[in-house]
């Protein structure tokens, strides 16, 4: 049985192999259109890559002269950070300040007594007061965990409750406000006043408290009293506050005032006979010129409250601030001898052009709030107080940002010792924009480089690429060098490229017009160039000099950066037309010279989407290839099986013959 031939089993003739070898033959050009398809994908690759690095170039030029330009951003210098800093928006001058902190905003923080931890809390309804905020509860009683727990989450932003440890085994209650200023104290009611008392938080006392109903306005050059009835006795711990506003006028405000009208001269009369009548002569009176007088000679004085006595006696309180809005203002009386009686309080407006408003009088002790005062007080509610160049400006919380406009002072810690604020650019991001921008500037024209690489000849009908393109990158790692390798002479014959390159580097050397045009036109003026640093390098010849990367000067570049940073802006972006908008300029002519390459529908899209036509008529190539060429290899096939077929039957009658012979030889 071991001649029985089965077609697509067994094959005396390797007609396998040999379908397979014609077959790839015949895959030859298939194989090349695949070929073709996989060059193709690397081109798109290449141009979605290149794509990439015009889009980060764009983007690093639009940013230099946009309106987030850095050459607007401005940073805060402080002599002494420990007591303040500050931030500065782009809206900012630059500007040098001298600040003194006399006191930082502060808010109520009140513990308690130590507490045994199997301390409960009782059950009620718990009000706490933060200024005028009021935090209300129901708490059915608990730990001192569990109510401390309840407490937070109702105290949301404005108050804040936390278990202390300060001796072995015990717990004290820490309540404390978020919230700074001496206008959002820390009060207790209902049954929060009861558990204050019992836990030693606080103990009963005496509301000195007291409201004067006032509001009035002194115009300039006018005084009025407010009386106080009854009066007031002065004590150690009284605060005087009030709020109040002026209103400056210029001097164009003041109205001289009119000539006067000189005296009245009755009618001389008149004579008539016979219907004629004769009019007398008027008398005449012979004035003197009219000389206006000169405006008022301009007073300024922001002392003008005075304190009165039952004795007789005055204070005259510290100057307030001009403000166009009520401002409060605060004053210890702990100058003022204690037991004196305040009766009222004299408003003596001796300005030429300031009107002044007072509402909101009241004296209180800040001890003491709603009949208790605290007796483990951490900290209590209190505005920050600062004097700028001798100017005292009071306000409820460390961050200050109504001074100076664009500028945020952020108050630490209070000190006698004068602190000096310096608004000035952020010089560090222009420098860093920069660079940025020449990174991507020399990333592009490298990909650019590589890209159009013409090969060198060599002996023969061989070339082999100028790998020194490729060499003289060393910021390249290992993985990037054969990447590039493999890209290196791609589109050498691509004018769209070559062109490119060379309006890139027309764009980076030409002259743009400036402020200081003279001084200031050119990149390289800046420290930037394709040739800044041969001062530093060897000499001989060194070609990655003319392939148009771009070098810095960073000693130049830092000194214009300090020196002519309004040019350099211009420079990189200006409005030669006046219409607001930069028009020329480096950055400005980089972005433009980009946008048709990268926006939608523009060249780069063009090519990608020339390539992706080409690659879907190549791959329809392919399949209408592979189907005829799966039905040649069948064709194969068939006949190789029929041609096996035909053999193995030779064979079996070639057999048969055989047999007949020796049987008939057997015969005989």
């Amino acid at each position: 049985m071991s001649d029985i031939y089965i077609p697509g089993i067994r094959s005396r003739l390797n007609s396998d192999q040999i379908v397979q070898d014609l077959m790839q033959v015949e895959r030859i050009p298939r194989d090349r259109v695949v070929d073709n398809v996989d060059r193709l994908a690397g081109q798109r690759a290449y141009w979605t890559d290149l794509g990439s690095r015009m889009r980060d170039l764009r983007g690093a030029a639009t940013s230099l002269y946009a309106f987030q330009n850095p050459f607007n951003e401005r940073i805060v210098n402080s002599s002494d950070n420990a007591i303040l800093t500050g931030t500065a928006t782009r809206n900012a001058l630059e500007q040098n300040r001298t600040f003194i902190v006399k006191q930082i905003a502060s808010a109520d923080r009140f513990l308690s007594q130590p507490l045994e931890e199997s301390y409960r809390v009782p059950e009620g309804t718990y009000t706490y007061t933060v200024g005028r905020d009021e935090i209300s509860f129901n708490f059915r009683g608990g730990t001192l965990r569990e109510f401390t727990d309840a407490l937070n989450r109702r105290g949301q932003d404005k108050l804040q409750a936390s278990l202390i440890a300060v001796r072995s085994g015990t717990r004290s209650l820490l309540i404390e406000s978020r919230v700074t200023g001496a206008e959002n104290q820390l009060g207790f009611s209902n049954d929060a006043l009861t558990l204050g008392r019992e836990i030693g938080m606080a103990e009963p006392a005496y509301d000195t408290r007291h409201a004067v109903d006032a509001d009035i306005s002194v115009n300039a050059g006018n005084r009025s009293t407010i009386p106080i009835n009854p009066g007031i006795v002065t004590g150690a711990n009284l605060v005087l506050r009030f709020e109040t506003l002026t209103s400056v006028r210029s001097n164009a405000d003041w109205q001289a005032p009119q000539p006067p009208p000189g005296p009245s001269i009755p009618s001389p009369g008149s004579v008539s006979y016979g219907g004629i009548v004769i009019e007398n002569e008027p008398s005449q009176v012979d004035l003197p010129p009219w000389n206006p007088p000169q405006p008022p000679s301009r007073v300024d004085n922001m002392s003008l409250i005075t304190l009165n006595f039952s004795d007789g006696t005055s204070v005259m309180l510290p100057a307030i601030r001009d403000s166009n809005s009520f401002n409060p203002n605060q004053f210890n009386l702990e100058a003022v001898p204690a037991g004196k009686l305040i009766v009222s309080i004299d408003i003596n407006n001796n300005n030429t052009h300031r009107d002044v408003s007072i509402r909101n009088i009241e004296v209180y002790d800040p001890e003491v709030m709603g009949g208790l005062r605290p007796l483990n007080a951490v900290s209590r509610a209190q505005d920050a107080i600062i004097l700028m160049e001798g100017i005292e400006i009071q306000r409820s919380t460390n961050l200050i940002d109504d001074i100076i406009p664009g500028l945020t002072l952020n108050l630490r810690s209070a000190s006698e010792r004068p602190v000096n604020i310096e608004v000035i650019p952020d010089r560090e991001a222009v420098k860093d924009s920069i660079i940025t921008l020449v990174g991507y500037y020399n990333r592009l024209m490298a990909e650019i480089n590589i890209l159009t690489a013409r090969n060198i000849a060599s002996t023969g009908l061989t070339t082999e690429p100028d790998l020194r393109i490729i060499d003289e990158l060393t910021y390249l790692t290992s993985e990037e060098r054969q990447e590039y390798r493999n890209r290196l002479g791609v589109f050498q014959s691509d004018s769209t490229l070559n062109q490119l390159r060379n309006m890139l580097q027309r764009t980076a050397s030409s002259p743009y017009p400036t402020s200081m045009e003279r001084d200031l036109a050119l990149l390289s003026q800046i420290g930037i160039g394709t040739d800044v640093l041969r001062g530093n390098a060897t000499s001989g010849y060194d070609p990655s000099r003319f392939r148009g990367y771009l070098q810095i000067n960073e000693r130049e570049l830092d000194n214009a950066i300090e020196t002519k940073l309004p040019a350099i802006r211009e420079l990189f972006g200006f409005d030669s037309d006046g219409d607001l908008l930069a028009d020329t300029g480096v950055a400005f002519n980089l972005d433009s010279l980009i946008r048709p390459y990268v926006e939608t529908g523009g060249i780069i899209s063009l090519k990608t989407g020339t390539i992706d036509s080409r690659v879907s008529q190549e791959q329809r190539r392919i399949e209408n290839m592979d189907r005829q060429l799966a039905s040649r290899e069948a064709d194969l096939r068939m006949q190789y099986a029929r041609m096996e077929a035909a053999f193995a039957q030779m064979e079996r009658m070639s057999q048969s013959f055989d047999n007949f012979n020796q049987q008939f030889n057997n015969n005989r």
